[in-house]
């Protein structure tokens, strides 16, 4: 029982302080993300350096993965051209060539986790710039939309949510036994219900997408949310642990909170620019 109020209230702050930052302003958009895409990165490397076999820079790639943000954002704010990614290549030459002088057991591993936590973490948190900035051809200007951003998160929360609840109480048949036990396809049928039918109230409040593009988006995050989760599942499985971390009492660390939206993201900005280019 405290163990679930606990878990009650650290959703619920969780939850509110994402909230109150995605729909405030844009630079708490950006500060919050920052710090949460250092704070991952930093996460990631300390899970993989426990095994013995790795040994990741944690400052640097924590520093790297807040870098990268940062210039995303400014890149689709039209601050500044390919110049602003220049620093964060320098930087990964920097971690590449490091390891012909640290002496390292075993820098391959080293190499291959580096880069992998930039792609796997840093990466996706970047990437939701691109939903967030949109050029105003009106205007001449580049807008801050909260919307787009603020649906991924939704869509995410509700499917996890959705599955959970449907999963407890009509769960029988495993989804992916092998990588995660627990889940179910009723769950899974469950949490999506509940996604595409907040799609609908998305498509009435903000018209910003056609209906049929809201219930698609949800559809994208769906599908790509339970394969981040579950990509997840796997790397936890293969480290041997069972939370990321413990910095968010009663969840777990910050991967176990983000690790859906490491997939959907990246799906969501493919799926939207097709949706542009191509509808």
């Amino acid at each position: 029982m405290k163990n679930f109020i606990i878990r009650t209230i650290t959703g619920a702050l969780f939850v509110a302080i994402l909230l109150l930052c995605i729909l405030y302003s844009p630079w708490s958009f950006v500060f919050l993300f920052a710090i949460i895409a250092g704070l991952c990165v930093f996460e990631f490397a300390t899970l993989v350096n426990r095994t013995g076999d790795v040994t990741m820079n944690r400052t640097m790639s924590s520093l790297g993965g807040v870098y990268l943000f940062l210039a995303f954002m400014g890149f689709c704010m039209d601050v500044s051209d390919f110049f602003l990614f220049i620093p964060y290549l320098v930087l990964l030459i920097y971690l590449m060539v490091r390891e012909l002088y640290v002496k390292e057991k075993n820098p391959v591993n080293n190499w291959a986790y580096t880069m992998f936590g930039q792609i796997y973490v840093a990466l996706p948190f970047a990437l939701l710039n691109i939903l967030a900035f949109h050029y105003n051809e009106v205007e001449n200007a580049v807008d801050y939309d909260a919307i787009l951003p603020l649906s991924v998160f939704v869509f995410t929360w509700l499917n996890d949510t959705g599955a959970y609840c449907a999963g407890m109480l009509f769960g029988k048949h495993k989804l992916f036994e092998r990588v995660s036990p627990k889940k179910s396809w009723e769950g899974s049928i469950g949490g999506g219900v509940a996604t595409i039918a907040s799609s609908f109230a998305f498509a009435c409040f903000f018209p910003i997408l056609t209906t049929l593009g809201w219930v698609g988006l949800a559809m994208v995050v769906i599908v790509f949310g339970t394969w981040g989760d579950l990509t997840e599942s796997l790397f936890k499985r293969h480290l041997g642990i069972k939370d990321s971390g413990t910095i968010l009492p009663g969840h777990g660390g910050m991967l176990d909170r983000f690790d859906s939206i490491l997939i959907a993201v990246p799906a969501a900005v493919v799926y939207l620019y097709l949706l542009k280019n191509l509808v």
